[in-house]
């Protein structure tokens, strides 16, 4: 040490005249300030553990280069590999994105710090060399360890009573809901507390129009169903879809002899497993369950064919847009379809199921009107979830920015087009689907009879090509900020009035100032003595064929 300190203290002598001065290491102290000698050694192996205290064992000892540097030790552990790393630094800088506040220490106290990717310590102090000896942990004596335990023992009937007062009140409260609340709870859509999943779905298909009450507790089935495939009625980029039947057994239809129902089939090769597996993972969320959601039953692996399938219900009218080029629809039907849509997509974005449950929000990010079925009652039901995202707040920024520009470039939000979604706030993916959900109501509200003149039906920005791309979309929707056409004649009617102030609050260039879906719903709530003011005859202009007359779909053309 005497001879690192040789830079720094005067070995010579001082000739003045003929007195020779010797100056002190303390006189020299007075002078100048001295700088620290402190282990410095790369990244080395270690057998340090993170208990008590260890010995760096580092061999270099070397003279700080900067005055006000202090001497530092680093231990890691990822894996099994222990490592320490011994160094010189200036406590005003950041070490390893990190600011040295015990650096004043005589000695090397190390302090974990989370959020580094692994196990991680790190420690500063200010004599020399004292990096080279580490403390984990602080001395403790058997009296320390006395009032910790008598602490303990005295918290132990608190807890104990704690957890009798809350379980005491979480019976009370399901037996209160359970039977006080059931006709309530049933009002809502939600099953009886302490029904199955399979129980629960059951009940929410008594009375409707959609199919496959037989399989509704498939959902985690592991064998193949018995089902036969009758005919394609839809063909998307990503899968086939097919209209089949599902053999039940007698003891279903209560009956002595083998029937059969309707169900929807949709095929993936397998190069679109990765969508038929989004897909998949989203549907099998049960509080994905809505009546607006197409109902799933379940999913199978057909590794024979190198098939994947999804089985829905069967919706028989078809998507909406097949729909609505051949209906003219009355204010009654706009209003029904256009609030059963908002309902869906509130729905999916909502982070509460209707009984109050916490659920994932989810983004659908391809919202279009081929992508939704119209069921036997005229209402919507949403399907095609393979570009569907869950909002796991467990997603980085990394993982949403890497799920890419996805959708169908004529129903893209401008922020969409532009790469430019705020990734800082998953806010920002539900006001994409708001946009995509502005332009499905305006196709709606153009084939209404309430707004005057209907004229054959055509999407939205009809005058682009039939499939635009990405860079058309952009010079229509960015550089013009155009949407389409809202004619005046629309406002003559009070509901389709207000529906077209909602359109264009959803379609805003600016995300943050769209309303949300819930916000819709609740205004098509509003319009309901609207609806009820007007006459039984105003419905749709077209006779709306049997459901067996037409074909369903739930995939379309990307």
């Amino acid at each position: 040490m005497e001879l690192l300190r040789f830079s720094a203290f005067w070995c010579g002598t001082i000739l003045f005249g003929s007195v020779v001065l010797k100056p002190t290491e303390a006189t020299i102290s007075g002078l100048i300030k001295l700088r620290k000698l402190c282990k410095f050694c790369d990244i080395e192996a270690s057998s340090c553990a993170p208990t008590g205290s260890c010995v760096v064992g580092c061999k270099i000892t070397s003279i700080c280069p900067h005055e006000d540097d202090v001497c530092v030790s680093i231990w890691r552990k990822q894996d099994d590999n222990v490592t320490v790393e011994t160094v010189c630094h200036n406590p005003a800088h950041a070490l390893r994105g990190l600011l040295l506040d015990d650096y004043n220490n005589s000695k090397c106290e190390m302090k974990e710090r989370k959020g580094m990717g692994l196990q991680f310590f790190i420690c500063s102090c200010s004599e020399d060399e004292c990096n080279d000896h580490l403390f984990f942990s602080p001395y403790s004596d058997s009296l320390d360890v006395q009032v910790v335990y008598v602490i303990l023992v005295s918290l132990v009937p608190l807890l104990v009573l704690a957890v009798l007062v809350v379980t005491s009140f979480y019976f009370y409260r399901v037996y209160q809901q359970r039977y006080t609340g059931a006709g309530a709870r049933r009002k809502k859509g939600c099953p009886p507390l302490g029904f199955s999943d399979a129980h629960a779905i059951m009940m929410e298909d008594e009375g409707s129009d959609s199919s496959s009450t037989h399989a509704n507790n498939l959902n985690h089935n592991t064998e193949l169903l018995p089902i036969e495939l009758d005919a394609q009625v839809g063909k998307g980029r990503f899968a086939e879809v097919y209209r089949a039947k599902l053999k039940q057994s007698p003891s279903v239809g209560g009956g002595s002899e083998q029937g059969f129902e309707t169900v929807a089939v949709k095929i993936f090769q397998d190069e679109e497993y990765a969508s038929w597996k989004n897909e998949k993972d989203i549907f099998s969320d049960a509080d994905l369950r809505h009546e607006n959601v197409l109902h799933f039953l379940t999913a199978e692996e057909h590794k024979a064919q190198k098939q994947y399938w999804l089985v829905t219900a069967y919706q028989p009218r078809g998507n909406l847009q097949e729909y609505l080029i051949s209906h003219v629809l009355g204010w009654h039907d706009l209003w029904t379809l256009g609030g059963s849509l908002a309902r869906g997509v509130a729905h999916l974005h909502s982070d509460h199921t209707p009984c109050g449950r916490y659920k994932v929000p989810i983004v659908h990010r391809d919202i279009k009107s081929s992508n939704i079925l119209v069921k036997n009652d005229l209402t919507c039901c949403l399907c095609d979830f393979g570009l569907g995202l869950r909002l796991d707040n467990s997603l980085s920024v990394d993982e949403l920015a890497n799920s890419g520009q996805v959708g169908t470039a004529r129903y893209m939000a401008p922020e969409v087009l532009e790469s430019r979604i705020n990734l800082e706030n998953i806010e920002s993916f539900k006001q994409t689907d708001v946009y995509s959900m502005a332009l499905v109501l305006w196709e709606i509200t153009s084939r209404c009879s309430a707004i005057g003149e209907v004229k054959e039906y055509e999407p939205p920005f009809g005058r682009i090509r039939e499939h635009p791309c990405v860079e058309s979309m952009k010079d229509s929707v960015l550089r013009d900020r155009g949407r389409p056409d809202i004619p005046n004649s629309w406002i003559n009617h009070p509901g389709v009035q207000i529906l077209c102030a909602t359109i264009d609050e959803c379609w805003d260039h600016d995300p943050e100032a769209r309303l949300t879906a819930q916000c819709v719903a609740e205004r098509f709530n509003d319009m309901e003595h609207l609806d009820k003011l007007s006459a039984h005859s105003d419905s749709s202009e077209e006779k709306i064929p049997e459901p067996e007359d037409i074909s369903s779909s739930t995939v379309d053309e990307k």
